[in-house]
This record gives structure tokens, C-alpha cells and sequence, in this order.
């Protein structure tokens, strides 16, 4: 991993992580109180929802704030029109910094902005969700939707620094727990069986209790992902693992209003079967226990007809066929050119009330 442990700055101790043509300083176990100190309050706009402007006003009251409506369904362009006009209102310009401070809707609009507003502005994020912490905030991609096809339109650019303060993390309520599991399991399945064991031994409340523990659980997932960019910043090739139950989820996601969380452990579920019948893969009941243990959903019913309509037009389809995430065991995940006619037979004959439950 190209990292580099930098000098503090005022204090702020962090460490830079370089990628291809940019690099990103992590600042792990740090307070939301040291932002002023990473980024100059007069030349600093942060973006956030509603939701989190409420939970944390007292924090933002000294700082320069856009806020928007908190949901996925405002991902989109109007949304991205409206902040461009109120970064105009206040004046922002190339030497402005964009701060997104909120979850994985907050963090993908702001990096899309901040790269598109005059060509491109500095911007680093303040994830406040586990979710973001562990997966949206890093890596460069930001994007906005497009109807119910996630993510269709952005672009890979990475932020200028990372600030995780893990008591944010309070106000969450344990949907928001959930929803940041089910990226941890993932990473786990893909990448790091012996995580997958510390989470077969806890549950979500274990963790919520243990401040110490969660801050190296979300510090070990933010270096996954983070030493998996490195090696593959725009998705040629390792980085697809990372999309590991996202492929069906993302289908599913906004077509039945899902959360990110279950839409992805559902896709992990299925996955998991798919991976059982082309990859001999022996260890799907061990993963929908841990789906479970956490919260999360492994299998629903839908309309796969509807559903493949959607995933047709998926990133990761290449004429007929789609690159698939799937695992040759606990740990270790692979990247699958699956016939799209044959993922459809296979993911519509799966019975599901043999292997797990449904939303």
C-alpha cells in the first residue's frame, strides 16, 4: 500500500495514501473539532442534509453550510443544479474547498460537484454514517443517479482528505448500523476471512458498545478498499471485487426502495447461491448466518423480468455478458463473466425459503 505517515498538521495526525494522480491525507480517530485546522473556515462551504445540520448544529454553526434534503431520491441533477446556483450565492471559487459532511448520498454529490463546479474545486468528506466511513467516502468514485439506475453518471476523483470521527457515529440509528455492516461483510467475503471470523463472533450491539473496537474495525475496512483502489483507481481489473453484491443490489435498490444495506446483502446472498453453482463455492449457510446476525436480509422475492431490465444497463455489462462478483470461499472473491440469459435463469430458480428470509 503506498501510504506515508505525515507530520500532524496543528496537531491533526494523518496519514497520505497515494493514487495515480492524486492523494488523499486519512485522518483515523480524529474529532470534527480539528476540521478548522485541515481546512481554512473563509475559503470552506460544507455540504450536508437536513438530518445531520439538525443532529449536529451547534458544530456547524461557525461554518459556511449548503443543506439539502436528506434521501437517495435527491441524488440527482436538479439537486446538483441547486448547489451549483447556491455556490455561485455565496462566491465560491477555485480556491473554495467543498466539505461533504453526511452519509454516502452526501459524499457522492459533493465529489461530483466539487469536480465539475469551474472544472474543479478541492473538496474532502467528514462521513458521518458507518457506511460512508467504510465504504462511499473512499476511493474517488462520485456520481449522481439517473431514475432508478444507480450511480450512471460521474466521475473518479479523490478527495483531498478524510476526516473520521468515530463518536458521529452515536446518533445513528441501527438501520444505519446495519446498512454500514453489510459493506463490512462484504469486505470480509471478498478480501478478509479472518474479519469474516471477528464478525461471526460479535454481533451489531457488541460492536455499538465497544468505541475502541469499532474504530479498528472501520479503520481495517477503509484500508481494504482503500489498498484496492490504489492498485486499480478505474475499475480495470481488482477494483470490481469491491462491487461484490452490489450488481443485483443496485437493481434492486431503487426499483423496491430498499436501503443500500439490504439491497446489498441481498445481492450478497444470491451471489453466494450463484457462487455455489458455478464456483462449488460450499459456504453460503455460513454467510447468510453472519447476513443475519447483523440485521440484514439475504433473500427477497421480486420480478426478475423487471429487475434484469434494470440490470441490463448496469456498468459492468459488456454486450451479452456481465462481469460478476462471486466467491471461491469465505475471503476470497473472483470476477466472472456470466451470459446474462444464464444469470436469469439461475438467480430465477433459486428457492428461497430454503436458504434464507425474505425483507
Amino acid at each position: 500500500m503506498n501510504v506515508k505517515n505525515s507530520p500532524p498538521v496543528a496537531g491533526v495526525r494523518g496519514t497520505q495514501y497515494k493514487f495515480s494522480h492524486a492523494s488523499t491525507m486519512v485522518y483515523f480517530d480524529a474529532s470534527f473539532a480539528q476540521l478548522g485546522k485541515l481546512a481554512d473556515k473563509k475559503n470552506t462551504i460544507i455540504l450536508t442534509d437536513e438530518n445531520i445540520f439538525a443532529a449536529h448544529t451547534p458544530k456547524l454553526k461557525s461554518w459556511k453550510t449548503i443543506v439539502l434534503k436528506a434521501g437517495e431520491e435527491y441524488k440527482v441533477q436538479s439537486t446538483v443544479d441547486h448547489i451549483i446556483q447556491q455556490l455561485i450565492r455565496l462566491q465560491a471559487d477555485r480556491k473554495t474547498t467543498l466539505v461533504g459532511m453526511g452519509g454516502g448520498v452526501i459524499t457522492d454529490i459533493t465529489g461530483y460537484v466539487a469536480s465539475v463546479y469551474m472544472r474543479g474545486i478541492a473538496f474532502g468528506f467528514v462521513p458521518t454514517s458507518l457506511l460512508a466511513m467504510v465504504d462511499a467516502s473512499i476511493g474517488g468514485k462520485n456520481g449522481i443517479d439517473a431514475g432508478v439506475y444507480k450511480n450512471m453518471v460521474g466521475v473518479i476523483r479523490q478527495p483531498h482528505f478524510l476526516l473520521y470521527d468515530i463518536g458521529l457515529l452515536k446518533s445513528l440509528p441501527d438501520a444505519e448500523w446495519q446498512n454500514g455492516f453489510a459493506e463490512i461483510i462484504k469486505h470480509a467475503c471478498i478480501k478478509d476471512a479472518a474479519m469474516f471470523a471477528l464478525l461471526e463472533k460479535n454481533d451489531l450491539q457488541t460492536f455499538q458498545k465497544n468505541k475502541k473496537g469499532m474504530a479498528a474495525l472501520v479503520a481495517r475496512n477503509a484500508k481494504i478498499k482503500i489498498k484496492v483502489v490504489q492498485e486499480d483507481e478505474f475499475e480495470k481489473g481488482e477494483r470490481k471485487l469491491l462491487n461484490y453484491g452490489h450488481t443485483l443490489g443496485h437493481a434492486l435498490e431503487n426499483q423496491y426502495q430498499l436501503s443500500h444495506g439490504h439491497a446489498v446483502s441481498i445481492g450478497m446472498g444470491y451471489a453466494a447461491e450463484i457462487s455455489r453453482q458455478l464456483m462449488r463455492f460450499t459456504q453460503t449457510e455460513r454467510l447468510v448466518k453472519v447476513i443475519h446476525q447483523y440485521g440484514l436480509p439475504a433473500f427477497t422475492k421480486f420480478d426478475t423480468e423487471q429487475v434484469f431490465a434494470v440490470l441490463k444497463m448496469d456498468k459492468k455489462r459488456e454486450r451479452k455478458d456481465i462481469s460478476y462478483i462471486l466467491l471461491e470461499k469465505i475471503g476470497k472473491g473472483i470476477i466472472k463473466s456470466i451470459p446474462l440469459k444464464e444469470l436469469e435463469n439461475i438467480i430465477g430458480k433459486i428457492k428461497i425459503p430454503l436458504l434464507g428470509t425474505g425483507v
